[in-house]
């Protein structure tokens, strides 16, 4: 028997060496089309643009006609946004290589970079007449991002459309089709397609899901979960289904299911800081802190640039009381994403509570100023400023706060109880009477304000008067 012998691979790190050497001496080297392919295929694997584009420079000297390296050529060129000579150089690999599928993609995908979208539409659209049935989808779907990119969004969503016709299971297609979807209004409409989808082939793990974000968007988190379910049945490692479960689960507050759903995400796919972000949020709404902490600060192992991360260890921080250690977390939080209203608030109040009264007022400011429509901003600030027994001041925020949020009926419940501690009870009965036409049941967060029973009795016997 005639043993089997395999043939050895050539070891093209020899072949990088050599051209290193060739252009550290400025020598001349011949290296055949095999070596330069392979030459600027390490160094894209590098991502090293400059050293790729002069082997192709080099090689194309020696081997004019290679597509190989016209067509890498074009490529870093493109990256480089030197589109025009980009293109220049498909058009003469064209002329060698007519209805080439490799040369018109690299085409139609360049037009669309340069913004000239309905040269790349046109490009795309002669290769669908020489390509295969089954491959039609992709090109659709080139198709469809020319034009997204383009603004014209009903025209992307027909071609999104038709690249699911010839392959339901193009995750891409789907995402961009939801994305325009949203974006044009049709998000309630196109639940009907999503069905459709489902009965062409019921057991696509894809079209149940992006049934379910479709429902997530419109905020009907049961009809979501139920989607989100089958495609995790479907699919028992569908890791993005796992995740967006939970993220249902927490708007409907069922957070141990919520928490379960984040595990079960982080069983299918690599640990990542928001993943874990999100783990230690299920954990906080359940009250278990201990866990919460763990969770964010093994999302700041993972990238201690995430300031989300930061947040969650100061809020968790701050149930235990260590005022010190939870600001100076939240500041390395706003230090890295200074627009976010939630990190000024817990700034404000924990600068308040280590006796920082001119700190904490110009962290609320700020809040105020990024997300003026945020109820806990005037709520909390106005309460500062109440318990040092600055009932007009206290008062004054409150009513900033109405004037940029005028139907909520929190605010006014709060300046009715901080107008009846100043005295003034004709403006009281105003702001009361406002408060129980927005909101009647919510009038029980006055009797926070009087714990004396007499005083809740007499709030009590007022507040009937407006019982509808």
């Amino acid at each position: 028997m005639q043993p089997e012998f395999e043939e050895r691979q050539p070891d093209w790190r020899d072949s990088v060496q050599r051209f290193e050497v060739m252009l550290k001496n400025h020598e001349r080297q011949f290296f055949d089309l095999d070596a330069y392919e392979h030459i600027v295929e390490h160094y894209i694997g590098e991502g090293n643009w400059e050293r790729a584009l002069q082997a192709c420079e080099f090689g194309l000297e020696h081997f004019p006609y290679s597509l190989e390296l016209m067509l890498d050529k074009a490529h870093l060129l493109a990256q480089n946004q030197r589109f025009d000579e980009s293109i220049s150089l498909l058009e003469r690999a064209a002329l060698f290589n007519p209805h080439d599928l490799d040369v018109l993609f690299m085409q139609g995908g360049v037009y669309n970079m340069m913004g000239e979208y309905e040269q790349s539409v046109e490009v795309y659209e002669q290769m669908l007449n020489f390509i295969e049935e089954d491959e039609k989808d992709d090109i659709l779907f080139q198709i469809g991002q020319a034009y997204q990119n383009g603004g014209k969004y009903e025209e992307a969503i027909e071609k999104y459309k038709k690249a699911l016709e010839h392959n339901l299971e193009n995750e891409n297609a789907l995402y961009e089709l939801a994305f325009c979807l949203e974006i044009t209004g049709q998000m309630e409409n196109s639940i009907d397609y999503y069905n459709e989808l489902i009965d062409r082939d019921p057991y696509s793990s894809n079209a149940w899901y992006n049934l379910g974000i479709v429902y997530s968007k419109l905020g009907r988190y049961d009809e979501a979960l139920n989607a989100y379910d089958y495609a995790t049945v479907i699919k028992e490692d569908f890791a993005s289904a796992y995740f967006n479960m939970a993220n249902a689960y927490m708007n409907l507050e069922r957070f141990e299911e919520a928490k379960e759903a984040y595990l079960h995400t982080l069983k299918h796919e690599p640990p990542s800081a928001d993943l874990y972000c999100h783990l230690g949020a299920s954990y906080e709404k359940l009250k278990d802190f201990g866990n919460a902490l763990t969770n964010y600060r093994e999302a700041l192992k993972l990238d201690k640039e995430w300031d989300e991360g930061w947040f969650g260890v100061s809020v968790c921080l701050a149930v235990e009381e260590k005022w010190i250690e939870a600001l100076n977390c939240i500041q390395k939080a706003i230090k890295l994403n200074e627009h976010v209203a939630d990190y000024w608030l817990i700034q404000a109040d924990l600068e308040y509570k280590i006796g920082n009264l001119v700190s904490s007022n110009e962290a609320f400011e700020k809040a105020a100023e990024l997300e003026p429509d945020f109820e806990d901003v005037w709520l909390k600030w106005s309460l500062v400023l109440f318990d040092q027994g600055q009932f007009d001041r206290a008062y004054e925020i409150i009513q900033q706060g109405i004037d940029d949020i005028p139907d909520n009926a929190s605010l006014y419940y709060r300046a009715t109880a901080y107008l009846l501690h100043a005295g003034d009870y004709r403006e009281a009965i105003l702001n009361l009477e406002v408060a129980l036409t927005l909101d009647y049941e919510a009038h029980e967060q006055l009797y926070d304000f009087f714990p004396e029973l007499e005083k809740q009795k007499a709030l009590f016997k007022l507040i009937e008067q407006y019982r509808k």
